[in-house]
């Protein structure tokens, strides 16, 4: 048994998760693998079921779908109940090198445990940083050097996020009712708040998403338009947290989401609009709890 847990949420996307397994079975340092199904429909449940079977992962399916934010919470609550020391989280298309865990080993053992969590360096299948994972030095402002060997950071995603056990018995789980979006940013923000937390740009990884844009609800294709009112509704809770200069720095942020439907939405303007309001609204009536370990 390895000392670390690579935690991996999957639905529904059996060939990226496949690619997923085989570079975390690559990796210079041991790791065991545990996969948190969220009751994938495309043969994904047989493809596991097979592996765990030979032992090559740990194998827990939800029930059902209860997003990246409850797979992760669930995730987490099984590494730590079967011993792991250290959790190492990550989306199923995400593709770590050959090092990536060892390089995050590397600065654990340098800085003595003095953090609260680490992160990779997360590419783009072209090489270039991924939009969509740059961590940040404050809620409103993200990171620009990728060159050093750690930066700290105020938050991270969970795309290559390795934190300690400690700190999980303190600082509790992910808020499983965010569902999506935000529950990453969330966690290392209260993680972060009580603990210095770095970027390690030696640890690489690859997102494989469709594209390096990022979210942004005035372009996005409209059939995904609806989880967005999920991550406007998380974000009040984000921005509440972070205290009152960051509720104002929010507001001015909407404003700037809104001009930027009104002006380069190509289509349903309205209904883009509209999901601004209402998630914004969710928020203010929405006030998650944080569940810790027993």
């Amino acid at each position: 048994m390895s000392d670390t847990a690579a935690i991996v949420v999957t639905y529904n996307r059996k060939k990226l998760l496949s690619e997923c397994i085989k570079k975390l079975k690559e990796q210079t340092e041991k790791v065991d693998i545990i996969i948190i199904d969220n009751m994938s429909t495309d043969g994904t449940s047989e493809m596991l079921k097979s592996l765990e079977k030979s032992h090559e992962i740990i194998y827990h399916a939800t029930g059902k779908n209860i997003g990246g934010a409850g797979g992760f919470h669930e995730g987490i609550k099984l590494a730590y109940r079967l011993g792991y020391k250290f959790f190492w989280l990550m989306d199923d298309d995400c593709l770590p090198t050959k090092d990536a865990l060892k390089n995050l080993k590397v600065i654990d053992k340098k800085i003595g445990g003095n953090y609260g969590f680490l992160c990779s360096k997360v590419l783009w299948i072209d090489n270039n940083i991924c939009k969509m994972n740059i961590p940040k030095i404050s809620i409103s402002k993200k990171v620009e050097d990728f060159n050093s060997e750690i930066v700290p950071i105020k938050m991270g995603t969970f795309v290559s996020f390795y934190l300690k056990r400690e700190v999980v018995k303190e600082i509790g789980l992910p808020i499983k009712e965010f569902f999506i979006w935000g529950d990453d940013l969330e966690y290392s923000q209260r993680i972060s708040n009580k603990y210095p937390s770095y970027l390690v740009n030696t640890s690489v990884v690859v997102h494989k998403t469709k594209n390096n844009s990022g979210s942004n609800i005035a372009i996005d294709d409209f059939q995904r338009i609806n989880r967005y009112r999920l991550a406007y509704r998380n974000e009040v809770v984000l921005f509440r947290e972070a205290g009152f200069k960051e509720k104002v720095y929010q507001y001015l942020r909407l404003g700037l989401h809104i001009e930027r439907v009104i002006s380069k939405a190509p289509d349903h303007k309205w209904q883009r609009l509209t999901t601004i309001f209402i998630g914004t609204k969710d928020g203010h009536n929405f006030h998650p709890r944080i569940d810790y370990i027993e």
